[in-house]
């Protein structure tokens, strides 16, 4: 349990907005979830879009910290089917228990951030281990433009952990495989 308030509080945030919603999110429930005095919320962020500022700076550092981690205690895939395993796996993780709640709340800052720009400059994809062993793989593989090939994977395995978060379900291997073939060709 992080110890700095406005960590609390914004962790508290995406618990709100992964279990209630844009509408649920208030200065009010966020004190709630967090377990401080009414009015505590307010007085580390007073508006609402210094806490939805707060909420997804929080996401980006929580992703970028695991993202680094994957990437730093998994070795680098030596062929496709370690890599689909390795992008499976972390698929998985995006949709139980702590990954589950931290997608749909950055799902919903995703879509927010078409009408509040500043979100989106703080959601842009950034470089982490994970990202660069995945190009490194491709690279090694011979892919032209591997940074490029990269992205559209990653992008594809983010719209189906997206499909299965709204609609239910699971990523399967066999989806991720076809994913990394593609990328390979």
């Amino acid at each position: 349990m992080p110890t700095d308030r406005r960590t609390l509080l914004a962790d508290a945030a995406v618990d709100v907005l992964a279990q209630s919603g844009f509408r649920g999110l208030t200065h009010r429930a966020v004190d709630r979830a967090a377990n401080l005095p009414p009015g505590t919320t307010s007085a580390y962020y007073r508006t609402r879009q210094a806490l939805l500022t707060a909420l997804v700076r929080r996401l980006v550092a929580l992703d970028q910290a695991e993202l680094q981690d994957i990437g730093e205690r998994t070795p680098a895939p030596r062929n496709a089917e370690e890599l689909t395993a390795g992008i499976a796996a972390f698929a998985g993780q995006r949709l139980t228990g702590e990954g589950r709640r931290r997608s749909l709340a950055r799902y919903a800052c995703a879509i927010e951030s078409v009408h509040h720009p500043e979100l989106r400059e703080i959601l842009v994809p950034r470089e982490n281990a994970a990202h660069r062993a995945v190009r490194d793989f491709l690279a090694a593989q011979g892919v032209a433009d591997a940074e490029a090939r990269t992205v559209t994977l990653l992008t594809c395995v983010d719209g189906l952990v997206f499909d299965r978060l709204v609609g239910g379900g699971t990523v399967s291997d066999h989806e991720i495989r076809g994913l990394v073939t593609a990328a390979l060709r």
